[in-house]
């Protein structure tokens, strides 16, 4: 798809996909706009500048293109929101989100084909396992496109994420861009209350990554370091980026505050919310 360079732009498109997400949670009274909010500028950034991808020929394999990994699948009101908005399918199906029988579950599944899910993902840590997986199929294929993977920070609580970690320096999977919002909460509290990850860089670095950090909600930092991300591919290093986000960025009244993970806004919390994001591209 034609790429938006002008970051004035991206921001107003990121501004919609917060509306979509508040008014998809309170539509249904149910889902996770927390972080959903907190990565509304990653996704736009990614689906509407970096990503090499055909939202109009989607394929499950995806070769000859970048794909994408939700790995903390709760968050896929802003997932929907990206795919619908860059194309992949109506926006008006974002009215369907959470109900049954339609394609726009609480976690993203691929069972009825929705465009845009190559993988169902929710069960918190199995993400970059797969990942690393697809970007060895594509060194198979001599497909020199991109995996990109988005976890939480609380979701690095599980192991299966540190074997994984573990895995790609050593066999050298230099095609992967790893994301981790890293915006301190969690479901249960502030992360170094539940389980602090210590000294989260140094971790990885000690793993043998290359660690970027960037503003998550910082439009032209977020795409000047996912850039810099891209142009250390391919080098033989692992990439892992560490984005500082607020948690319910955009809506002050949830902004770094974990009672958001989870919940939707009432009728009065909504219009609030709506009051505060500038419908830019016309809601659903």
């Amino acid at each position: 798809m034609n790429k938006i360079t002008d970051t004035k732009e991206l921001e107003k498109i990121a501004t919609q996909v917060r509306r979509d997400i508040v008014r998809m949670v309170h539509g249904v009274q149910s889902g996770h706009p927390g972080g959903s909010l907190g990565c509304a500028d990653f996704f736009t950034a990614l689906y509407f500048n970096i990503l090499n991808h055909n939202p109009k020929a989607f394929t499950m394999n995806g070769i000859g293109e970048d794909i994408f990994i939700l790995s903390n699948g709760h968050i896929s009101p802003v997932f929907y929101s990206a795919l619908a908005r860059s194309g992949y399918f109506p926006v008006s199906e974002l009215a369907s989100f959470r109900k049954l029988n339609t394609r726009l579950q609480g976690h993203p599944a691929t069972h009825e084909g929705l465009e845009g899910i190559r993988i169902a993902t929710g069960s918190l840590g199995q993400g970059l396992s797969v990942a690393i997986g697809a970007a060895l199929a594509k060194k198979l294929n001599k497909d020199n496109s991109l995996v990109y993977t988005l976890h939480g920070d609380g979701e690095l609580q599980e192991g299966q994420n540190w074997e994984a970690l573990m895995f790609a320096p050593n066999h050298k999977v230099d095609n992967l861009i790893v994301t981790i919002d890293y915006n301190g909460q969690q479901i249960d509290g502030r992360l170094q209350d539940v389980m602090s990850l210590g000294d989260l860089p140094a971790k990885l670095r000690s793993f043998g990554w290359h660690v970027l950090e960037t503003n998550g909600n910082h439009m032209s930092d977020l795409i000047e370091t996912l850039n810099i991300a891209k142009g250390l591919t391919h080098r033989g290093e692992c990439i892992a980026i560490l984005m500082r986000t607020k948690m319910g960025a955009g809506v002050d009244f949830m902004e770094d505050d974990h009672r958001w993970h989870g919940v939707a806004p009432n009728d009065e919390q909504l219009q609030k919310a709506l009051a505060q994001l500038e419908e830019t591209l016309g809601d659903y």
